[in-house]
């Protein structure tokens, strides 16, 4: 019995260790490829990637309603203001907090068309390792990539913008009213929120939702592949 177990154990522990090696030399042999004479080519690719991304997705924020009406990113009010949204809602004023969230909305449509610059600038510095470890990564590695490399500058060009923009669409007058109206009702507790932070904050939130809908479909999706560079590049991963 002794000699079963121990054989039996020995057979397992072959299997994992067959196993492994197959993963690896697996992974080698993707990584030759993606190291080998079509490194270029694959660079490029996912260059083309982002690139699409950026136009199929990012552009659409820009337009009006671009974030109101898509609700996987539509700004709400903040969670600090809930209250005062139930608040004004109960009083009949459901009017004024559903413009306050509109105007929100507007300021980060406004925004999002400084973000086209960065991101460009972004994808064109992208290294050969940077692109290797994209393609290798998990479905959200190229959003990721522009992430850090973008978010600093795009806070950077999105706040003055959202500052400049409540004054043009008139938020700052409407968040003005809300503000007043709500801290005038008896026994409230204050508020004075930071609203060009926060819109700040979720349009940036909501640039990146968008792309990685785009890198999904990409590497999910082969009918997205849409070019001929695509569809080789995007093979490799297929293959991982």
């Amino acid at each position: 019995m002794k000699k079963i177990l121990i054989l039996s154990l020995l057979f397992a522990l072959s299997s994992h260790a067959q196993v492994k090696e197959t993963l690896a030399q697996k992974l080698s042999k993707l990584s030759t490829q993606i190291s080998g004479v079509g490194g270029v080519d694959i660079a490029s690719g996912l260059k083309e990637a982002l690139n699409k991304g950026i136009t199929q997705q990012v552009s659409k924020l820009t337009a009006v309603d671009g974030f109101y009406k898509n609700e996987a990113v539509k700004i709400l009010m903040p969670e600090e203001l809930q209250k005062v949204d139930a608040t004004l809602r109960r009083i009949g004023l459901s009017s004024l907090a559903d413009e306050g969230v509109k105007v929100l909305n507007r300021a980060a449509e406004d925004a999002v068309k400084e973000a086209t610059p960065i991101f460009v600038s972004a994808v064109k510095n992208m290294s050969f390792t940077d692109a290797k470890n994209i393609l290798l990564g998990n479905e959200s590695a190229a959003t990721s990539y522009l992430q850090k490399g973008t978010t600093t500058a795009l806070y950077g060009k999105f706040n003055p913008v959202i500052k400049t923009s409540f004054e043009k669409v008139g938020a700052d007058v409407v968040w003005k009213n809300i503000i007043n109206k709500y801290n005038a009702i008896p026994l409230v507790r204050k508020v004075n929120p930071d609203l060009t932070d926060y819109t700040t904050n979720k349009a940036l939130e909501g640039v990146f939702k968008m792309i990685a809908v785009e890198e999904k479909d990409i590497r999910t999706n082969i009918s997205a592949r849409t070019s001929p560079l695509l569809k080789s590049v995007f093979a490799l991963q297929d293959k991982k």
